[in-house]
């Protein structure tokens, strides 16, 4: 029974992260979710309570599908602190490597991109859902390089640049691609291209290596 109950909850956060992805989070009722599922909206009020309740759940299966693929990748992802001898002990290679995957994770998840085309229609509309796509496509990652960049300054791994435009400059690029392969997905494979360009031709700017030679 409760595998049953658990499987329930599971396709509940799935369909109306569907249904929030293409009408919007305002535009979508329980009533809708509930026959998404196959069952009646008192039914799924045994599960959530609200259409709120089912948000957060959906919030917190994100942040655990993040630290899996951070975990997958031997990376914390989320505390600077904790992945500073990763990335000092990490060759140009692996850090290309690295970032590849991760963009290919934000690209390609599906969670991740439904989540974002309901951040992308309710960020005009929505004060509080405005706030989470801004923190999540670029106050997270700026935040989360920012302090990467600034372990390998004091380290003497990098030149002593300001960390957060150093992130800024990392980032952007990423961002802009996610933002054109989600129009345009034939694109892909030139923005994997580029980008492996872009973070090796900043590797070789900003760090010490890349200085004395």
């Amino acid at each position: 029974m409760a595998k049953r109950e658990k499987n329930t909850k599971q396709r509940i956060m799935s369909e109306a992260l569907s249904l929030f992805a293409s009408k919007g989070y305002e535009n979508v009722t329980v009533g809708e979710i509930a026959s998404a599922v196959g069952i009646k909206a008192p039914s799924l009020y045994k599960h959530y309570k609200s259409k709120q309740h089912i948000f957060n759940a959906i919030l917190v299966e994100m942040k655990a599908g993040y630290e899996r693929q951070a975990a997958s990748m031997r990376m914390d992802g989320v505390d600077a602190n904790k992945d500073e001898a990763l990335f000092l002990d990490s060759s140009e290679d692996d850090i290309v490597k690295r970032s590849i995957g991760l963009f290919l994770y934000f690209l390609h998840d599906e969670n991740v991109c439904r989540f974002r085309k309901m951040l992308s229609i309710e960020r005009y509309n929505n004060r509080e859902l405005a706030t989470q796509y801004a923190w999540q496509n670029v106050g997270f990652p700026i935040s989360y390089q920012s302090a990467v960049f600034g372990l390998m300054i004091r380290a003497g791994a990098a030149i002593p640049e300001h960390p957060q435009i150093m992130a800024l400059q990392y980032y952007a690029p990423v961002y802009m691609y996610i933002t054109l392969c989600d129009c345009q997905p034939e694109r892909e494979a030139e923005a994997i291209k580029i980008l492996e360009e872009h973070f090796r031709q900043f590797i070789r700017l900003y760090s010490k290596k890349g200085e004395s030679t």
